[in-house]
């Protein structure tokens, strides 16, 4: 090596640099203690030559003839990984070892660090520094492109002591205003390995506890400072960023979260800070917009999640000054995230807290009711085509599925798919005989999100925040239905359907959407039936027609609905249109609406024994000792969907269970709590039971029931069930099986037809997609609690009747004193059904009309379109006289 070689790599021990410093140290251990000025600035030494040490042997002094053996530059050096790289520049600095001055060559990339290196070495030397140059020091923040909490404190403290906040505030735009530096900010420290630690150990025990906090604080700086991170986080750079996002969990990202909600803690309590961050984001929600919709960079760094999760961090988001501009323009950004990074920021936030999945949900949800209620919108002026409302509802089902994700999940329990497919119709399509494809073939349609988290909205039995939370009710009040069921079924990317996100809507708005839906199919199918008719030469039948006899119901429409579900299951989507022989009613509705009742009294009496009822809960279940057939079951499975389809209530007591197997989960030990309480509650009390199960209880897995006829049936819930005790350690596979074979097994023959009844009518509807099982049972029962008060304030006047008139106001005065059984009974004089609509009385249209002058007529109506004809009576005690007798003998259809 010649001379010059000698001067451009010249290795010296940091020994004279640091030993005078620390002989000071130790000459003034008393007095360091006390000075926390003192033991920042050495962990700040500290903290740069370890950081030189590092970068000696991962680039070198960029000597190719240096000498130096623990230097990346010399001849025979052996190459290793970051994390080596950091374990040994720890060990290096500990035991002074010697550094590489940087060649020449290598200080125009390096000229930033050495600089500082060099400031923090000769102020290690000099220890005592007065309070002016440490000021200097901390005051030079104009190099900081990302943060950590350590930097966060080291400057709120320098600013603290100078009464300027400034600085900080300077630093927080610039970091929080690019996407680069607040991906690298903030970075969880990558622990090292348990060889790494234990060699760590003994070298530690010889320093001081000083020593050993300036190094740990140093090495974690060192990691976060490293090249591995830098390059992971530097957009659309680096293979090593994929890397290391590969070595994360699913649900896990490279942010220190609880680092990251520290430093929110103590620097929103500032207002101007809190400025700060609000002009930051505004700066940072367009560009990085641009990059995830035009430059595809989360799939070259999928780290660039982590300004999302440091961001929703922000406790403030939802105050007013984020509302009009930040909180809008972040929203548009994060609705551009690809469905995998939706999916992982989804499996991250279900491990967060109630509380906090609650603040993030309250975030968006006051976006959307601020655009709602500060625009006008209409039917011209679409809340579809307001972008932050958009985006605002696509960042909540984020939110949502976390929510679902994080609470009580039962992911197993599914019901078999039919085995058999539901038949085809033997007609052609309009889209066959048009020679194109049918549309619908595809199934019903699953949210993307959904089925990239494999998880369902039914599977969660307890979410976090209770499904009604995430209801918008001014975004309900101003969605144009019409409108938007078209966006949902033309699926294009410029209109949006909040039908895509029906957690958003409560029922009455998703009832809409599907009313929409069943009409049109309804039409569709009376276009094809016409085609078709023109086409064939056959005979045209628009409707699904049904002639009954009154006496006679069940016989009537059960075999005419067998015999349309075999020939031309199709034909059960069209607008069903009833008769009944011998009365002169035209079916506007209210035929329909008495049909339904009559068929589900029938089929539900005890005395057919298709159904068992409960005395104590008043609810039906399946008789799994029915003598009737299959198909019997099928048949009511089609009258439950045909009454969905045509928009009909119906009065059956079913448990939650039922609605949860349509939808296609299992029954379970959950359930039995309110199928059969009496067995839950004797269950649950043998898993309580402190004692000896075995001896005390002398159980097997053996049980009995009795059938209608009183006969007593033995089931093994086990092979040789009779032989196997219940004890202790196997109490919950008996208490599992048992609820298997109540709610699933005894009545798996009669409820598999009972389903495929229902999927007949409701395959090809969008009732899954949008319907919990809960709001399922609002849809076919309707609502059971009857607020006449409701209906008083939505019902119209016609025929010369107003409001105020003297026989208006005696009615509802007459009406709001009769018993409950007997509001039930006008209820159903008036709409034909005694339930109220999803949504409660409040949504149903009553019309009363004048129908005359005082007379002994009774009250008529027309049950089709809700309408009440009502005389002119003289008093109120006629007017009660007549109104009771016209409810309580009403029977039957007439022509007026």
């Amino acid at each position: 090596m010649n001379s010059d070689e000698k001067e451009d790599c010249e290795c010296a021990t940091p020994q004279a640099e640091t030993s005078p410093a620390r002989g000071a140290a130790r000459e003034q251990e008393e007095p360091d203690i006390e000075n926390p000025e003192a033991s920042r600035m050495k962990r700040a030494a500290a903290k740069h030559l370890i950081e030189r040490y590092y970068h000696q042997l991962t680039e070198g002094c960029g000597n190719e003839s240096c000498s130096n053996s623990w230097c990346a530059s010399s001849v025979g050096f052996s190459r290793m990984d970051n994390n080596a790289a950091a374990v040994k520049a720890l060990e290096l600095y500990k035991v002074n070892a010697k550094l590489c001055d940087p060649h020449p060559s290598k200080k125009g990339t390096a000229s930033t660090y050495l600089e500082s290196s060099t400031r923090s070495n000769s102020a290690c030397s000099n220890r005592k520094m007065n309070h002016k140059d440490v000021n200097a020091v901390r005051d030079n923040f104009k190099d900081i492109n990302y943060l950590t909490e350590e930097k966060v404190y080291e400057i709120l403290y320098s600013c603290g002591e100078k009464e300027d906040y400034s600085p900080l505030i300077r630093v927080i735009g610039r970091v929080f205003s690019s996407a680069e530096g607040l991906v690298q900010s903030f970075r969880r420290s990558k622990p090292h390995t348990k060889e790494e630690l234990k060699s760590l150990q003994g070298k530690d025990e010889d320093k001081d506890e000083d020593e050993k906090e300036a190094a740990a604080c140093s090495a974690t700086a060192m990691e976060e400072d490293s090249p591995t991170s830098s390059s992971s986080s530097r957009l659309g750079e680096g293979s090593s960023g994929e890397n290391d996002v590969q070595k994360l969990a699913p649900d896990e990202v490279s942010v220190d979260i609880e680092a990251v909600r520290r430093v929110y803690k103590r620097l929103l309590s500032n207002e101007k800070i809190e400025a700060a961050f609000l002009n930051a984001l505004v700066y940072l929600s367009p560009n990085v917009e641009c990059d995830l919709t035009y430059h595809n960079v989360y799939s070259r760094d999928p780290n660039y999640l982590n300004l999302f999760v440091i961001v929703m961090e922000n406790s403030n988001l939802h105050s007013p000054e984020y509302l009009e501009i930040a909180l809008p323009q972040f929203c548009k950004a994060m609705s551009k995230l690809p469905l995998p990074a939706q999916a992982k920021l989804t499996r991250l936030w279900s491990h967060y807290s109630a509380e906090q999945i609650r603040r993030m949900m309250e975030t968006f949800q006051q976006l959307i009711t601020f655009k709602v209620i500060s625009n006008d919108f209409s039917n011209r002026n679409l809340v579809n085509d307001d972008d932050a409302v958009v985006a605002a509802t696509k960042c909540l089902k984020i939110v949502y599925y976390a929510n679902v994700l994080g609470g009580d999940l039962d992911t197993e329990n599914n019901e078999d798919e039919d085995e058999e497919p539901i038949p085809e119709s033997s007609e052609l399509t309009l889209q066959e005989l048009l020679g194109e494809e049918r549309r619908n073939k595809k199934g019903p349609r699953v949210d993307p999100l959904e089925t990239e988290l494999g998880v369902r909205t039914n599977d969660c039995r307890r979410p976090l925040i209770p499904f009604e939370e995430f209801v918008n009710e001014p975004l309900n009040e101003v969605l144009e239905m019409d409108k938007d069921y078209t966006f949902f079924k033309v699926e294009t990317e410029n209109k949006f359907s909040f039908m895509t996100c029906p957690f958003v809507l409560n029922a009455v708005t998703k009832n809409l959407g599907l009313y929409y839906d069943n009409r049109i199919r309804m039409y569709s199918e009376r276009r094809i039936t016409v085609l078709y008719s023109l086409v064939q030469g056959q005979q045209l039948n628009p409707y699904l027609r049904l002639k009954v006899r009154r006496d006679h119901i069940i016989d009537d429409a059960l075999v005419r609905l067998e015999m349309i579900a075999m020939e031309n299951p199709a034909d059960l989507k069209k607008q069903l249109y009833v008769e009944f022989e011998g009365e002169q009613g035209v079916d506007e509705g209210g035929v329909s609406k008495e049909f339904f009742q009559l068929v589900v009294e029938e089929i539900f009496n005890p005395d057919i024994g298709m159904f068992s009822y409960d005395e104590h809960t008043r609810l039906f279940w399946f008789n799994s000792s029915s003598f009737e057939n299959e198909g019997q079951y099928t048949l009511i499975g089609i009258v439950l969907g045909l009454a969905i389809y045509n928009n009909c209530i119906l009065d059956v007591h079913f448990p939650m269970v039922v609605y949860r197997k349509l939808m296609g989960k299992k029954g379970t030990f959950r359930d039995l709590a309110d199928a059969n309480p009496v067995l839950h509650q004797s269950l649950k009390e043998l898993l309580e039971y402190e004692g000896s199960v075995e001896e005390d209880m002398m159980i097997t897995f053996q049980i009995s029931q009795t059938d209608p006829f009183g006969n007593r049936l033995m089931y093994d819930l086990r092979e040789n069930g009779e032989k196997i005790p219940v004890t202790n350690d196997n109490r919950k596979d008996f208490v599992a099986l048992y609820s298997e074979y109540i709610l699933n097994k005894s009545v798996e023959k009669q409820f598999k037809a009972f389903r495929r009844g229902f999927h007949m009518v409701t395959n090809e509807s969008p009732l899954k997609y949008l319907f919990r099982p809960e709001e399922i049972e609002l849809l076919i029962c309707g609502s059971r609690n009857l607020d006449f008060q409701a209906l008083e304030e939505t019902t119209e006047y016609d025929g010369g009747y107003n409001k105020d008139s003297r026989i208006i106001k005696e009615f509802w005065e007459t009406l709001h004193s009769f018993s409950e059984e007997q509001k039930r009974l006008f209820l159903q004089f008036t709409t034909g059904t005694d339930r109220a609509p999803v949504g409660g009385l409040g949504k149903l249209k009553m019309i009363i009309a004048k129908n005359g002058p005082d007379t002994d007529r009774l009250p008529t109506s027309h049950t089709c379109f809700n309408v009440l004809l009502l005389p002119e009576y003289t008093n109120k005690d006629k007017l009660r006289e007549r109104l009771l007798k016209a409810i309580t003998y009403a029977k039957g259809f007439g022509m007026l």
